[in-house]
């Protein structure tokens, strides 16, 4: 939940028109994502193979964090408010999306990947499951072990006063991207001491940031501990770190846009990120194929800077209202299509009417559970999330 700025006369009359457009690239990262999946399974003919529309979503919705997280943690002046927010915005969807699918389980197995051992809890109890190589009881959850580590790099840099306003950090991580592609084919270490030694510094860690015992030491701890995960042991150490250049452009274009940065460094990374697959050792996927890879990086760029270009006007309300419920639609899309799939079983050489049929019923359900879902679980436990931060923000100073 980003938090407004102080209300002066120019603030209050952009604020809403800046959240607007960003709540639509939300929408459309969300529906994106569930466009690949729908297509994917019921309507193979209808999905496009020159990019890949998940990807293209998810890469949208990284430039969205990067560009507002590190704005937002700065607006809040402190790190405690901001992870009391963090957490409170998105684990409580979180653990009810995994108690659905494990209660579901007895019908809809968990997908093999995902390992049958302890460690694994302790994978998803910090989100950081793709950063350790554990799979995700939902694959779509992969995407949040990035987000969590950028997260943690971005509020280490926050108590340490790295501001990176000659925005390095997306050519470093573009660079980071393309030497891990030529050097790795894998993640280093592995074995599930991993998923309880992260699990461990992250409470430990997290604990005296939010008791403001020891914020600078647990956000320094943090942050180590997340960029460690990316070089070592994330599933694939160059598509990890071009993630986090991708996030940290967003961030480098927010700098640009408040005349506080430059743009020409996002450039560089781009051109790093896109050509690596040209020479990654793991990069076997249909979808980084060059001319795949790139088309995708391409479009989510240009959906980026239109929406720019289209932000001081008005939004359709629709977008903004996808956008809102976003994270909903993201996790609750894939256990309500598991269980579709399950019902209406193999779909993609039906009748085109029953294709059409069948998707046009999905969505029919999808975005009232997504609504529902973000008005009784989401928006309560944020509010929560405020108040306590509220209060912790005016207790008595602490120690850093």
């Amino acid at each position: 939940m980003v938090t407004a700025p102080p209300k002066t006369p120019q603030a209050a009359h952009t604020a809403p028109t800046r959240l607007a457009w960003l709540d639509a690239l939300r929408g459309v990262g969300a529906l994106a994502v569930v466009g690949e999946h729908l297509t994917t399974w019921a309507m193979p003919w209808l999905r496009p193979t020159s990019f890949n529309l998940g990807v293209y979503g998810v890469l949208v919705f990284f430039l969205v964090s990067g560009y507002i997280i590190p704005a937002s943690l700065e607006r809040q002046g402190g790190v405690r408010a901001f992870w009391i927010g963090r957490l409170f915005r998105l684990y409580p969807l979180y653990l009810a999306v995994i108690a659905v699918v494990l209660a579901l389980s007895w019908w809809i197995p968990v997908r093999d990947e995902v390992p049958r051992e302890l460690a694994s809890v302790a994978a998803h109890a910090t989100m950081l499951m793709d950063a350790i190589g554990v799979a995700g009881v939902l694959n779509t959850m992969w995407t949040l072990s990035y987000e969590m580590v950028f997260y943690l790099l971005v509020a280490a840099l926050f108590v340490t006063g790295v501001r990176d306003r000659h925005a390095l950090l997306p050519v470093l991580f573009g660079l980071i991207c393309a030497v891990t592609g030529l050097a790795l084919s894998g993640a280093s270490l592995s074995g599930g001491w991993l998923a309880w030694l992260s699990f461990a510094v992250f409470v430990i860690g997290l604990a005296g940031v939010i008791s403001g015992r020891a914020i600078t030491v647990g956000s320094c701890a943090l942050g180590v501990m997340a960029l460690a995960l990316v070089l070592v042991s994330s599933r694939v150490p160059w598509f990890a770190a071009a993630i986090l250049a991708v996030m940290f452009a967003g961030t480098a274009i927010h700098r640009w846009e408040r005349g506080d940065g430059r743009l020409w460094p996002v450039a560089v990374a781009a051109v790093l990120v896109t050509a690596t697959p040209l020479w990654a050792i793991n990069a076997g996927w249909w979808w980084v194929q060059p001319d795949v890879w790139s088309l995708t990086i391409v479009l989510a760029g240009v959906t980026f800077a239109a929406a720019m270009v289209w932000r001081t006007r008005r939004v359709p309300v629709f977008l903004t209202w996808l956008g809102t419920i976003s994270y909903s639609l993201y996790l609750v899309h894939l256990p309500i299509l598991l269980v579709v799939m399950e019902l209406a079983g193999e779909m993609r050489w039906s009748p085109l009417p029953l294709q059409i049929g069948i998707s046009v019923l999905f969505l029919g359900v999808l975005l009232p559970a997504s609504w529902l879902s973000h008005r009784f679980i989401e928006r309560p436990l944020q509010r929560f999330g405020r108040r306590l931060a509220d209060r912790r923000s005016s207790a008595a100073p602490v120690l850093t």
